[in-house]
C-alpha cells in the first residue's frame, strides 16, 4: 500500500466516525484489521490516528479560524475528515514537506467531495502554512 492510499483509508474512516458521531478506537481497529494487515503504512495510519485524536480540539479551531468563520458543525464531513488529516500533517509531522500534504489533500477533496471541495481545502490549508511561516520567522 502507498501512502496515499493509506491516507484516502484514515479520510474515509474519520468520514465514518464523524457521520456515526463515534470516535471509539473500535473502529480504528476494525479498519486497521480488514486494511492494513500486510501493509507498510500500517505504522503511518496508527501514528496519524494518534495525532488527530491527541489534538483534535487544536486541529479543529484552526479549521474554524482559517475557514472564513465557517463552524465546524456547517462543514461537510469530507472537507472536515480531509481537513484533520491534513492539518495534523502540517502541524506534526515535519518529516512531511507541506506542499505534499496540500497536494493530497486537495486530491482526496476533487476525488470525494464537493464542486468546490478542492478550492476551499486548497485555501484553508494555504493559510495554514502561510501562518506556519509566520510564526517561524
Amino acid at each position: 500500500m502507498r501512502r496515499t492510499q493509506a491516507r484516502e483509508l484514515l479520510m474515509q474512516m474519520l468520514f465514518q466516525m464523524e457521520v456515526q458521531n463515534d470516535h471509539s478506537d473500535s473502529i480504528k481497529k476494525r479498519v486497521a484489521e480488514e486494511n492494513l494487515e500486510e501493509s507498510n503504512q500500517k505504522d503511518y495510519f496508527e501514528e496519524m490516528y494518534g495525532l488527530i485524536t491527541l489534538h483534535l480540539p487544536e486541529i479543529d479551531q484552526q479549521i474554524e479560524e482559517y475557514s472564513n468563520n465557517w463552524k465546524i458543525n456547517r462543514l461537510a464531513k469530507v472537507d472536515l475528515a480531509i481537513l484533520r488529516l491534513s492539518i495534523a500533517e502540517l502541524l506534526y509531522k515535519m518529516d512531511i514537506p507541506d506542499s505534499v500534504s496540500i497536494n493530497e489533500a486537495v486530491d482526496l477533496a476533487k476525488k470525494f467531495g464537493g464542486d468546490d471541495s478542492g478550492k476551499f481545502v486548497n485555501g484553508v490549508l494555504g493559510k495554514i502554512v502561510r501562518g506556519k511561516q509566520k510564526e517561524n520567522e
